[in-house]
């Protein structure tokens, strides 16, 4: 058995650690054929040497994030050790997309994040498909918001439909504007993260940002912009035809959505859908798949999903079970 130790030196233990050392009881639960040990500002790591590199390099990543930004969460713990085990060095200076509006970098922060990011720098027209939480939108703007710091782009177009999912727009209070607002709120709030409030409101009140419903997007030619159509998964296929003929000369387009979260109704056909097929092998058009090991919200929202994919499995199987049934022929 080998030992390593690891001094941690001007580093609060309550923010490194975690309460009752959450943190490294957390590590110790990924890597249970080694024994971790804290006592005072010391570590003790023993196990095999293979595994204790490996733990090595995963305090050494959380201590770089404590440095940046003071605090180690156990969600920060938990992506760490899952980018450890695919093998994946965070280059934080390279990654980092735009200082937000605090100071924050902003920065892909899973292997399929910046596969997006790259993939929307080569390309003009992307696909980002995948569930709730993968970072899609968020990263999605800031490309935007770097294209137009860069003078790469003269305005940012964010759109969406504004697809009812249990509630009636008609019995909203307010006026139009009122009405669609909630719906772009997630667009909203990613905005206030990267651009100081004073300075979005000059872009929102110019049209250098433009934030509309999908409705407000036809008849337009959009040159020079970068235009992002958000909860794609519930556009109709005329509507998805639509939107992506507005593209004019020097603009690109993200275009994102969750396949699992569809609130059209049953007897229409999605355009992401329909797009994601027609458009397939098309050169100068990429399509990435994130997936829940991309989820960035709290450690449960992974769960979550795998646990409704594999109840949406078990139903399609017992459907198709029924199915096959029904068609045989009665005796």
């Amino acid at each position: 058995m080998v030992e390593k130790v690891i001094k941690l030196e001007n580093v609060s233990l309550v923010d490194f650690l975690g309460v009752e050392n959450t943190n490294i009881k957390e590590i110790s639960n990924a890597f249970p054929k080694s024994k971790i040990i804290s006592r005072g500002n010391e570590i003790r790591i023993q196990g095999s040497s293979p595994e204790i590199l490996k733990i090595n390099d995963t305090f050494n990543n959380l201590l770089e994030h404590y440095r940046k930004f003071g605090k180690v969460t156990t969600e920060n713990v938990v992506n760490y050790i899952e980018r450890d085990s695919r093998d994946i060095q965070v280059q934080l200076k390279e990654d980092t997309l735009i200082y937000g509006a605090k100071g924050l970098a902003i920065r892909p922060k899973t292997e399929n994040q910046r596969l997006l990011v790259d993939s929307a720098s080569k390309d003009d027209l992307t696909f980002a498909v995948g569930p709730a939480g993968t970072g899609k939108t968020y990263i999605s703007v800031a490309l935007a918001v770097k294209a137009l710091k860069n003078k790469q782009v003269k305005k940012i177009i964010i759109t969406r439909p504004a697809v009812e999912a249990g509630e009636n727009l008609g019995f909203l209070p307010g006026d139009l504007k009122e009405k669609i607002d909630p719906y772009l709120r997630p667009i909203y709030d990613a905005l206030y993260d990267m651009i100081p409030s004073e300075k979005l409101k000059y872009y929102l009140e110019n049209g250098i940002i433009e934030i509309a419903p999908l409705a407000y997007m036809r008849g337009r030619t959009l040159n020079g912009a970068f235009i992002l159509l958000d909860e794609a998964q519930n556009t109709t296929v005329m509507q998805m035809k639509m939107f992506l003929t507005r593209m004019g000369p020097e603009s690109k387009m993200i275009v994102t959505g969750d396949k699992s979260q569809i609130d059209l109704p049953r007897n229409q056909k999605s355009g992401l859908l329909n797009a994601l097929t027609v458009l397939h092998g098309i050169n100068g058009i990429s399509i990435v798949e994130l997936s829940n090991k991309d989820v960035i919200r709290h450690r449960l929202v992974k769960n979550i999903i795998t646990a409704y994919n594999k109840f949406d499995d078990a139903e399609k199987g017992q459907e198709k079970k029924v199915s096959k049934q029904e068609r045989q022929p009665v005796s």
